[in-house]
């Protein structure tokens, strides 16, 4: 079934208790912690952080499904819906094995009752991959997966997020090919998550190149550029600041939008930013310094795309 690369609906978490969460420090060098912070300042920013994002893409015509977070139990990354579902358009659901255990109970099946009872989407698959958390294995999502929905292509770095074996699994049950490779930041270590370091439009690929392994670089440019995107290549610099981390979108009238961070729209360049303009749509961005900061995570992270159907209307 032929998919769009862009959505006009997004599910987003409320925060109730955001705060960065200790049992992910280990393998997201994107937190930036300090030893000793106020929660409650924290989870105060975080929620007008949320809001203006909310705001401003309902604002550009984007319909925003919100849900709130529950206090208990504690999952301070809730507010990353991203890493534990993606929705498919011929109504597949997918619930992904997450590294950190604290993360595991952001699952929350009401949430995929609700986008059908109350939202009229219809889901009528559900794959669970979540058994793979059992050998210690994760696959984050769409954090972990970049997905080309247009070309069925899902460009992943392996890291302890993304493993080997569960990517062939999700790439065998929803017929996805799969383009594998290792990437690194500054000090050597994984990237944790495929989606700060690339984004992938219908029309272009933003991506840090630097980053790949040496040898691995040139096919992943020939896959992006054989698929007909055009490439923006992004910096170290640039990707330290969420520039990879950015998601195309859509209004409910179709025009097609770029949702990012403030601190990611500031380090693009005005030749970046005119092609980006060019190849997708209107940039939209909100400041979250206190959410990317702490959780290690930017836009592209808050939003979970909802490519479902809808119900028929009897």
């Amino acid at each position: 079934m032929k998919e769009a690369q862009s959505t006009a609906t997004v599910l987003m978490i409320r925060p109730v208790r955001f705060i960065g969460n200790p049992e992910t420090r280990e393998s997201n060098r994107f937190q930036n912690t300090a030893a000793s912070v106020d929660p409650v300042h924290v989870q105060q920013a975080s929620l007008a952080e949320f809001k203006a994002l909310a705001s401003a893409l309902r604002a550009a015509g984007v319909n925003v499904i919100e849900v709130e977070d529950t206090p208990i139990p504690h999952t301070p990354d809730s507010i990353f819906p991203n890493n534990w579902v993606s929705f498919h358009v011929d109504g597949t659901a997918v619930l992904y094995p997450m590294l950190a255990e604290n993360r595991r109970a952001e699952r929350r099946t009401d949430i995929l009752e609700a986008l059908s009872s109350r939202h009229g989407f219809r889901i009528q698959r559900v794959i669970d991959l979540t058994h793979y958390e059992r050998d210690g294995k994760a696959l984050e999502g769409t954090g972990s997966l970049v997905l080309d929905r247009i070309n069925r292509i899902a460009y992943a770095c392996v890291s302890p997020r993304t493993d080997i074996e569960v990517l062939g699994d999700f790439a065998q049950q929803l017929d996805y090919e799969l383009v594998v490779f290792e990437a690194n930041d500054r000090t050597g270590s994984a990237i944790y998550h495929t989606n700060v370091l690339m984004c992938v439009g219908a029309k272009f690929a933003a991506i840090c190149i630097e980053c790949i392994r040496e040898d691995e670089r040139a096919g992943v440019l020939k896959s992006l550029q054989d698929t007909g995107h055009e490439i923006v290549a992004l910096s170290f610099d640039q990707m330290e600041q969420f520039a990879g981390n950015m998601l195309e979108v859509r209004s409910k009238e179709g025009q097609v939008l770029l949702a990012m961070s403030q601190s990611a729209a500031k380090v693009l360049s005005d030749p970046q930013r005119t092609t980006l303009e060019r190849l997708s749509g209107r940039i939209i961005s909100v400041p979250i310094g206190t959410i990317e900061q702490q959780g290690g995570g930017s836009v592209r992270c808050m939003l979970a795309e909802v490519h479902l159907p809808f119900r028929s209307r009897m």
